[in-house]
């Protein structure tokens, strides 16, 4: 592969920097109107009135929505959903259905207009009269209310229950701490916005921001009871989601206003609707306890969370990494979930992991100093090379030369093991470390290669690019398959007509779908090869197909480069204009996301490349350094530099993936010092309402980071031997920031954000 690997720039990037990439909200339509959402003012009852009579004679105002007059939609129900491949919805609650008040926020009416001013002045018209009832809005004043739930996406929570006790009690050496992250939220640049488009009764288009065109085109089906065939979701570019986008159903408000109005409609969220109706990371109490013998051999592992839901089954798996790293004979990890009256939390980048790294990877670095072992030797001493809940080995798993390899760059063997050890003028500086881990997953993909006479290539598939690349490196493997240059090569993606893709989260879109893209490269050229092959006035006739290769547009005999024919000349002696492949790429297992139904020539991989979780455990691994230089006289935290070493397989564009670890990097580092959102105690609203209350990093929070992949293929994920990349690069950085934040100062801060007031409390 000579295109793969290679830092290309994104194709796509001319077209976003001058403004051409058209995004959702930007689909605008003749005749167009627009929807503005109404919120709830309580946290918790019942709406006794909804009085539109001054709103209806605003300005403009053409319908007004509520659960008093709002078709019907289909009901929750959780079987019911699954069959029609709907349930990940990450809310169940369907819009204006019910009286019923559940959080401080909630979508309870939508006002359509003639212009988006219009509709915003007389949602402030609207009178609601509620019965209200006392909400449950603080996490620990609830937890003696809280729940076991025994599983969490198919899979068991609630792990060795009680059987961490006796192993910490006979250890040596021992740490058990409380380790608290706040309530953050995705924030990204682009807000969430629908248009919605009805053709008849019965067909429906939607320019929905969204991280799966399918997933939204399924959930929509569901709820309004249309065919899967007359929906069609398109979604070109996506400003950022973080997990945030495709499963929540503001599309279907804009849908049901589209239908009252017999018009097109429009409805983008405010900053503030995306701190209440599109999700968050919900808060976590976590207590962390850790038993080794006297020479750092760990025992066991007990990790708990205190966590929240809210009209899902969703809630925030800190224990996951807990479950994978390290050489603990026993481990034990456990939840109790309390039922609160904010906005549903849902998965944010890395959920689990983000917080549970910070309080696994703390726990470690007390352990190590407590034990006076350096951390980097505390955990290759604890490396595991099998997954330890499994008992199976690792796709591939090179966390030692991470390890390594990071400590090297970074300089670690300077470190001082005691803290306060090291100055620069008036700032205490430190060191600190932690792993990165996020589970690898890969799904079925369908891919369609076209190829015209004129030797334009176009690839086709459903997938969404949230920022991440997708275009670029969809090109990359095109290229590499054909033997083609990138700027030949169109990619058309996002849109639910163009052949099935999973859902663009949990980092599995790069693992899933290049196979497929490369399957169908293969097909195309195979038969190219069977024209020539059997064409007489082809170089090539006479030949078998395993004698032929590929390179520069054209087919060759393997070891005679001058008994050659392009492409072109194939197509044009044939009088093809254009000759298409489509291929279905299926493994053998998934990771419990949204599988498409294939329509396209399903392709058969070798069963040792195929993604099989009975016989291998599938992980990315890392390793992350941090400096930190800290003023004691105003408890401020600076970030100096930043190293992160990965294991993400083979490594599709080492630009675009090495922006992705920045990204990760620079979201770990908001976690840690800045972000999080505060709730009024007594209503449940967010009081960080938009980005000047909500912090996160700016370019001067951002320190110089290093990015170093390890780039060795997974030999059985798929042929391609590529994982995600997308969310590993958050985790372990708030805990290598805390570690180094104590190396510098002594001081152990446990509960993020490491804001100053914590450290003089410390």
């Amino acid at each position: 592969m000579s295109e793969t690997g290679k830092p290309i720039s994104r194709i796509d990037g001319r077209m976003k920097v001058s403004g051409k990439a058209t995004y959702s909200a930007e689909f605008n339509q003749p005749n167009m109107a627009y929807a503005y959402p109404i919120r709830s003012t309580i946290a918790k009852g019942k709406i006794l009135s909804i009085d539109d009579t001054v709103a209806r004679k605003e300005p403009g105002v053409l319908e007004v929505i509520s659960h008093t007059n709002a078709i019907r939609l289909m009901p929750i129900d959780k079987q019911a959903l699954e069959k029609a491949n709907a349930g990940m919805v990450c809310e169940f609650l369907p819009p204006f259905q019910s009286d019923i008040v559940h959080y401080w926020g909630q979508f309870i009416a939508v006002i359509i207009a003639e212009t988006y001013e219009q509709a915003r002045t007389a949602a402030n018209k609207l009178n609601v009269v509620y019965a209200t009832e006392k909400g449950a809005i603080d996490l620990k004043t609830e937890l003696p209310n809280a729940k076991k739930p025994k599983m969490l996406n198919k899979h068991d929570v609630q792990i060795n229950v009680g059987m961490a006790e006796g192993s910490l009690n006979s250890s040596p050496q021992r740490i058990d701490q409380v380790y608290t992250t706040p309530a953050e939220h995705h924030h990204p640049m682009e807000p969430h916005a629908t248009i919605a488009i009805w053709e008849g009764s019965d067909r429906l288009t939607l320019y929905d921001a969204t991280q799966g065109v399918e997933v939204t085109r399924d959930i929509t089906v569901y709820f309004l009871g249309l065919k899967r065939e007359n929906v069609r979701v398109i979604s070109h570019f996506v400003g950022g989601a973080f997990g945030s986008k495709g499963l929540w159903l503001y599309p279907i408000i804009a849908a049901m206003a589209a239908k009252a109005l017999s018009r097109p409609v429009k409805l983008v969220l405010t900053r503030q609707m995306m701190q209440t109706n599109v999700g968050h990371r919900g808060e976590t109490i976590q207590h962390l306890a850790l038993g080794s013998d006297s020479v750092g051999n760990l025992n066991v592992i007990r990790h708990h969370t205190d966590t929240y839901g809210n009209l899902s089954d969703f809630f925030e798996p800190s224990g996951k990494q807990s479950l994978i790293l390290y050489k603990a004979p026993v481990r034990e990890t456990t939840y109790n979930v309390a039922l609160l009256n904010r906005g549903t939390p849902f998965s944010m980048r890395a959920p689990g992991e983000t917080p549970g790294t910070f309080a696994l990877e703390s726990a470690m670095d007390e352990l190590a100093y407590q034990l006076k072992i350096d951390p980097v030797e505390f955990r290759v001493k604890n490396h595991v090379s099998k997954d330890p809940m499994k008992g199976i080995g690792f796709s591939s798993n090179y966390l030692l030369d991470c390890y390594r390899i990071g400590a090297e760059r970074f300089g670690w063997s300077s470190r001082n093991m005691e803290p306060r050890q090291r100055r620069q003028g008036k700032y205490l500086v430190g060191y600190g470390m932690a792993t990165a881990t996020y589970p690898a997953g890969r799904n079925a993909a369908s891919a369609k290669v076209l190829m015209n006479s004129a030797g334009e290539v176009t690839v086709m598939t459903a997938s969404i690019d949230i920022g991440t690349g997708t275009y670029t490196v969809l090109a990359q493997t095109v290229a590499d398959g054909l033997g083609i240059p990138v700027k030949s090569i169109e990619v058309k993606i996002g849109d639910s007509s163009l052949p099935a893709s999973p859902f663009a989260g949990g980092s599995q879109s790069t693992a899933s779908i290049h196979p497929a893209v490369f399957d169908a490269c293969v097909m195309l050229r195979k038969e190219l090869a069977s024209m020539a092959i059997n064409d007489p006035l082809s170089k090539l006739n006479g030949y078998r197909p395993e004698d032929i290769d590929y390179a520069d547009g054209k087919l060759f005999v393997k070891g005679n480069a001058q008994k050659s024919d392009t492409y072109l000349d194939i197509l044009k002696r044939a009088n093809r204009t254009e000759i298409e492949s489509c291929a279905t790429s299926l493994p053998v297992s998934g990771n419990g996301f949204t599988v498409p139904s294939p329509w396209c020539v399903t392709t058969n991989t070798p069963r040792g490349e195929n993604s099989d979780v009975q016989e291998h455990s599938f992980h990315s691994f890392g390793a992350q350094f941090a400096e930190v230089w800290v003023d004691e006289d105003f408890g401020t935290i600076r970030i100096k530099r930043f190293t992160s070493v990965q294991d993400v397989g083979r490594v599709m564009n080492e630009k675009t993936a090495r922006s992705q670890i920045i990204g990760g990097v620079i979201f770990g580092i908001g976690a840690a010092l800045m972000e999080a959102t505060e709730y009024d105690k007594h209503l449940g609203s967010a009081v960080t309402r938009t980005l000047a209350d909500y912090h996160i990093p700016v370019h001067l929070d951002v320190p110089p980071i290093d990015v170093y992949f390890i780039g060795k293929p997974d030999p059985h994920i798929s042929p391609i031997g590529a994982r995600g990349a997308g969310e590993i690069g958050i985790t372990g950085v708030a805990a290598a920031i805390a570690n180094a934040v104590f190396n510098a100062t002594g001081k152990r801060l446990r509960d993020l954000p490491l804001t100053p007031e914590k450290f003089f409390d410390a």
